[in-house]
């Protein structure tokens, strides 16, 4: 029995413990590897550093940065490393813990009374480690913030608006608003922009010279990728534009930066935060991160008997999980175009960036090469990643070329729509998402939303369609008709859900001076009431207390019945009354006051 106990002993101190890595050998066959796979995925290219012990023991890129002009990738080519930027914001939020304005587990709002969320129950349960963590239950809403030029502000005031898709806590939804949120939380609480408060912590102590934050600085640069997918259904390559969504999403997404550079945080992170023998980051910030807050179930193996890869657990912008015996944390990073991956095997002191161009080839940054080379350096047989992903992404390729040809399966034929076509024009709103336009050109109507612009054209009944657009994907519009028979209501699917977006009122009923006209006692057959202007909104004062809508000049629609209008009687510019509207009549009130 004891020498059972001494074996298994010497077994797990194998594990634990970093052993003398032979680079040269362990990569051996590896430039011939990257060479195949490149090709197979037909990716421009990508870049690949290893660090091991505190150094950066590897750094090399493959193919081209630049493939129209044939530049290839060097350890300095900058790239968009996107949700890679997210650890960097865990850990600015745990520096503020670290100084007691910030805490982990106690609710948010307490420490950031300004943010509201969808309900009291979420205002006064939601932590930072929730939100960090994606555990608020609270679904993705990209296309709140993507491609919209909301700014940080914006953005951090549209969460009270984003209604639960599950309880606090009962799994895990990935959300890039919340990181949005803990960085401009940053700012209220420090008096410095998020980008501000990286930079002067962790970036410059960790001589990250090169690492930016935005395209337009990326551009100055002689050295950064340029992003290429495949034209759909064929190998043929194109440029696609930079993809960037704005600084309001920035501590979600927008660190721009190098191999070489990358590799001075991945040293801290394995190093217990010291940096060239300098604490930057508190090692209780690092063990924060990993600490498991939500456990994936083992997919692969229960779906495809795969099981190097089990126990995943999500920690704060970190993924744990046990791969082939070995304790592995990884996150990735996708951009249009460019694709990133971090692992760091905290017991092997093994760190691995990878990079790569081409959305096609996403899994090579995310997967292939990454795994690849934790078998090369631990001396484990090598799992076949890129067969396997391959074969998945032939597949994928064929499944939805058929299911795009199978379009239009619910279509009715001989239908015309209800109104003309420039009664479906006019901008359209929702309180979180913002604002699309209905435009009517050359006999067709457009589609404009942020940087989509499409032609529609009619489906059935009041439902429009956009081309199923490479780039900017399909919409369908189906439009509603309010009780006055009047387009009020444009119904989109977008990320999650149904979306109500409805039609924009006159400009000017939006003006506080406008709508203070209004405000006054009124009287009806003996009994007075008022009507006034309470957080921006005309309120009829009563049991219920209606808020009227702007509809109309001059007309207001009652909140909680469409059928109803509220309609103000001007004389020589002065109210002096008005109609309360209703299916059974018209009601006219004199202004008294």
């Amino acid at each position: 029995m004891k020498h059972i106990k001494i074996c298994i002993l010497l077994l797990v101190s194998v594990n634990l413990f970093a052993q003398e890595i032979n680079i040269k050998k362990s990569l051996s066959g590896f430039d011939n590897y990257m060479s195949q796979i490149l090709a197979d995925w037909n990716e421009p290219g990508a870049g690949v550093a290893i660090i091991h012990k505190g150094e950066l023991v590897f750094v090399k890129g493959y193919g081209y940065r630049d493939y129209g002009n044939k530049l290839p990738v060097t350890k300095n080519t900058l790239f968009q490393i996107a949700s890679n930027t997210k650890l960097f914001t865990a850990v600015a939020a745990g520096m503020l813990v670290e100084d007691g304005i910030f805490k982990w587990d106690e609710p948010f709002k307490e420490s950031v009374p300004e943010i509201e969320f969808f309900n009291d129950f979420l205002n006064n349960n939601v932590t930072l480690r929730d939100m960090l963590g994606h555990k608020t239950g609270i679904s993705r809403h990209d296309y709140i913030w993507f491609q919209s030029d909301f700014t940080r502000k914006e953005l951090f005031e549209r969460i009270k608006y984003l209604e639960p898709s599950i309880p606090l806590r009962q799994d895990f939804i990935y959300n890039n608003l919340m990181y949005s949120a803990v960085g401009y939380a940053i700012e209220l609480r420090t008096g410095k922009t998020w980008e501000e408060y990286i930079s002067e912590n962790i970036l410059s102590p960790l001589e990250m010279e090169n690492t930016i934050f935005s395209i337009a600085e990326m551009q100055k640069s002689k050295d950064y990728g340029v992003p290429y997918d495949e034209k759909r259904d064929t190998t043929l390559l194109y440029k696609i534009p930079l993809k960037e969504d704005g600084a309001g999403i920035g501590p979600a997404g927008s660190i721009i930066t190098s191999l070489d550079d990358l590799s001075h945080w991945v040293i801290a992170l394995m190093n217990e935060g010291k940096y060239k023998n300098k604490e930057i980051i508190p090692n209780a910030i690092i063990k924060e991160t990993l600490k498991p807050g939500i456990a994936f179930r083992n997919s692969e193996l229960e779906d495809k008997g795969y099981d190097e890869r089990l126990n995943s657990t999500y920690g704060m912008a970190r993924n744990i999980e046990i791969y082939k015996g070995n304790v592995l944390t990884k996150h990735g990073g996708a951009m249009p175009g460019f694709h990133s991956q971090v692992i760091i095997l905290p017991y092997n002191d093994i760190g691995i960036i990878t990079f790569s161009i081409g959305n096609q080839g996403a899994s090579l940054g995310n997967t292939i090469i990454g795994y690849n080379l934790v078998d090369r350096l631990l001396g484990l047989e090598q799992t076949d990643w890129n067969g396997r992903k391959l074969a998945d992404h032939i597949k994928s390729k064929e499944l939805s070329k058929n299911a795009r040809s199978q379009h239009g399966f619910d279509h009715i034929e001989g239908t015309t729509p209800s109104h003309k076509l420039e009664d479906y024009t006019g901008s359209f709103t929702n309180e979180a998402y913002g604002e699309f336009i209905i435009s009517h050109e050359k006999d067709s109507l457009y589609f404009n939303f942020r940087r989509v612009s499409l032609p529609l054209s009619h489906y059935h009944y009041n439902r429009f369609d956009t081309p199923d657009d490479e780039d900017f994907g399909k919409w369908s519009i189906n439009f509603n008709i309010s009780p006055q028979g009047e387009i009020n209501e444009a119904v989109v699917s977008i990320d999650e859900g149904q979306v109500s977006f409805h039609k924009k009122p006159d400009e000017s009923l939006a003006d506080p001076n406008v709508l203070k006209q209004y405000e006054g006692k009124y009287n009806f057959a003996g009994s007075e009431f008022e009507i006034k202007l309470i957080d921006g909104k005309l309120t009829a004062l009563g049991t219920t207390n209606d808020i009227l809508i702007p509809y109309k000049k001059q007309i207001f629609k009652v909140e909680k019945f469409d059928d109803m209008q509220v309609e103000f009687i001007m004389k020589n510019n002065i109210v002096s009354g008005l109609k309360y509207k209703t299916p059974s009549g018209v009601f006219e009130c004199k202004k008294v006051q």
